[in-house]
């Protein structure tokens, strides 16, 4: 009876709907049942995370009446960014950790909260916290993935717990937890699992109705299995890594389900695992019912750069010589944009491999494949090199390896990742959002050890950063038309049938633009940065747009009337970034703790000050020890002072008399940045002089 009543009431649609549902499918796209009811069915907005609506009632000619209709301020604590609302049966659902949460569309009222804690009697909520990208829902049930390797099933009306079962591999495989949302297909939930912590990726499918193990699909195969053979005859495989970060995709007519997979473990070091190491960095094609693999596709091979596909796959009908062909695509983190058959796993346009920098040590492929004639989205080195660079740094390209033999490597990120993309089915358009900038490429001897970022100690290479909104048309894998964004990059995109592309700036602007040339045709503040990517729907015949921003959701409609607010106070880029520390002791080596994902690591760093930042009061001798095992010394930058050569035990001293901000390098290894912040003391007669020994 529910299904029949949603039926009758998504039937009740305004004549200009049922025009932009006809020119969808004239286009190429066949529009779910959810979309066509004006719901946003899944964190994607259907089970091709097409990020597509048909709604209409906000369009460009009218898109500058929108204003906002309500907030719901209470659901919780500020989410991932990640996090993207579900719409079903008059309720928003969503997860701010540690709350799943369930909010009223018409009034913005939370109707139900489930809070996780730790399970220390029966009945009592599980431990961990709920998956940052959302949730599903299916058959009157919310669907949600938990940190600590469980999937529950909460009662949509309630949020009453109705089932709770471990992804944890019977078998003793090492097994993550969920980072994306379930996907509920065909009466089963699937759901993928991270591979960074030292695991295997996973992917698990359960009956929907009792949480029961329907199969499970690992991303790295076992001995034996097809893919095995590109892997070494070591237990490397056993912790290889391929997280599944992302919701997958559905065909329901192929009796398939779509992933896309993550990176190599160790990150940077890819020296005891030789081969192309499938499936990492791949499409997948699973039997929605059996799991069973029907087809991949490999985007990287033997992955050494932690890039993995890390947008969600997006289901589409392509134009192939006037013949219609059911597609799917994928970005890769460099920025190009795969498209394949989704029924065969076969590109839909030419690939080519290219040879790409080498390293006999990390035993790196050949080749590396690339559509052929496509644009890519992010820069690479050629364009890079118009820039101007920190000094004493080498620019790499993609696919340059990182190399303890080589540290002063700079390359580009990458940055085509965690934004979801929208496909657009009357323009044929993908809007596609990414991060462009530049890393200290580094890796230490022990290849378990994985840095996040150097780049802080980098002065000026963080305001290289920009964000990149683009459109690129999925005829000629050509771009359109790009914005850039500097400060925090956007949100990702929204394409609309009103001719619309919506996102969350960086800069707390909910922002609207036309969806063909894109022009910025509407903002609106709300005093808030860096919010989730928008979705829509409608609700009592009006069409919103919504967004989660900090702890709050947004709503949006024609002639909303609640105002926006005062613009958020931006921190300004700094030349450096990191902690500053109140010290006139600086060590010429440092002792570097990684990331931790696979228990701590740690490195003795000769190209790090210790601290990096120091701050002392003017007239302070600043004294540096060299504490490694090479020669270092410490130079202004402009060249005014020195300390001279420091053999290993060897002491320094400058004393510096006037206030200001000093950055000094390492002569022998310019790439070596430090900042001595110098502080006026109580105001006194005489002049200031230079720093000097």
């Amino acid at each position: 009876m529910q299904g029949e009543l949603r039926y009758q009431r998504g039937r009740r649609r305004s004549g200009a709907r049922v025009l932009a549902s006809i020119l969808a499918v004239a286009a190429g796209v066949v529009l779910t049942a959810q979309q066509s009811a004006g719901q946003w069915s899944t964190v994607g907005g259907d089970s091709g995370n097409s990020r597509y609506s048909s709604l209409t009632q906000i369009n460009s000619q009218n898109v500058a009446k929108l204003g906002a209709a309500w907030i719901s301020e209470k659901v919780g604590p500020p989410p991932s960014s990640r996090a993207m609302p579900v719409i079903d049966n008059g309720l928003l659902f969503l997860t701010a950790p540690p709350f799943v949460t369930a909010v009223n569309i018409s009034t913005g009222r939370v109707e139900w909260q489930y809070r996780l804690a730790p399970d220390t009697e029966p009945g009592a909520p599980v431990a961990g916290s709920p998956a940052r990208e959302g949730v599903a829902v299916g058959e009157g049930l919310v669907f949600v993935g938990i940190s600590d390797s469980n999937l529950i099933a909460l009662r949509e009306k309630t949020g009453e717990l109705v089932w709770k079962t471990s992804l944890i591999d019977p078998a003793g495989s090492p097994t993550g937890g969920p980072s994306g949302a379930p996907l509920y297909a065909d009466g089963l939930v699937s759901i993928g699992t991270n591979g960074d912590n030292g695991n295997r990726g996973q992917i698990v499918a359960v009956d929907a109705k009792t949480g029961r193990e329907a199969w499970r699909f690992f991303v790295i195969p076992s001995p034996g299995q097809p893919g095995s053979e590109t892997w070494p005859k070591n237990n490397a495989w056993k912790r290889g890594g391929g997280a599944v970060w992302l919701v997958g995709a559905s065909d329901p007519e192929l009796g398939l389900v779509f992933y896309v997979t993550g990176n190599g473990v160790p990150q940077y070091g890819g020296e005891n695992r030789p081969g192309d190491n499938l499936y990492l960095c791949s499409f997948v094609a699973l039997d929605s019912k059996t799991g069973k693999l029907r087809w991949h596709y490999q985007v990287i091979r033997h992955d050494i750069w932690e890039a993995d596909i890390a947008e969600a796959p997006v289901l589409f009908d392509a134009q192939i010589s006037g013949q219609s062909r059911k597609a799917i695509a994928a970005m890769r983190t460099d920025g190009y944009l795969f498209m394949l058959d989704r029924a065969t796993g076969k590109p839909l346009g030419r690939i080519e491999d290219r040879r790409v920098p080498q390293d006999a040590f990390q035993k790196t492929a050949a080749t590396q494949p690339y559509p052929v004639g496509a644009d890519h989205v992010l820069p690479d080195c050629d364009d890079w090199k118009k820039q101007q660079l920190p000094r004493g740094f080498e620019l790499g390209c993609f696919f340059t390896p990182a190399s303890f033999g080589k540290e002063n490597v700079i390359a580009p990120v990458y940055g085509m990742r965690a934004t979801p993309m929208a496909f657009d089915p009357q323009t044929r358009f993908f809007y596609v959002t990414g991060n462009a900038g530049l890393q200290w490429f580094r890796r230490a001897d022990d290849p378990a050890f994985f840095a996040l970022s150097f780049n802080g100690r980098v002065p000026g290479l963080n305001k290289l950063s920009y964000g990149v909104l683009a459109a690129l048309d999925s005829r000629t894998n050509k771009i359109v038309w790009t914005k850039e964004f500097h400060g925090q990059r956007p949100s990702g995109a929204l394409a609309t049938a009103g001719g619309l592309v919506f996102q969350m700036a960086g800069d707390g602007n909910m922002q609207a633009y036309d969806a063909a040339n894109g022009s910025l045709v509407w903002q609106f503040q709300t005093g808030t940065p860096s919010g989730s990517p928008p979705i829509t729907f409608e609700n009592a015949g009006e069409q919103y747009i919504a967004t989660v921003v900090g702890g709050a959701v947004w709503a949006f409609k024609l002639g909303g009337t609640v105002p926006a607010r005062p613009a958020p106070t931006m921190a300004p880029q700094e030349d450096f970034a990191g902690a500053i520390t109140d010290t006139a002791n600086i060590e010429t080596a440092s002792l570097a703790r990684d990331a931790g994902l696979t228990g701590s690591h740690y490195m003795t760093d000769e190209y790090e000050f210790s601290p990096f930042r120091a701050r002392v009061k003017v007239g302070t001798r600043v004294t540096w020890r060299n504490n490694g095992r090479m020669t270092h010394t410490i130079v202004a930058e402009d060249g005014s002072w020195s300390t001279g050569p420091l053999s290993p035990l060897d002491v320094g001293t400058v004393k510096f008399d006037k206030p200001g901000t000093y950055t000094y390098i390492c002569k022998e290894h310019p790439w070596v940045y430090g900042q001595i912040i110098v502080e006026p003391a109580a105001p006194k007669g005489g002049q200031n002089e230079p720093p000097g020994k």
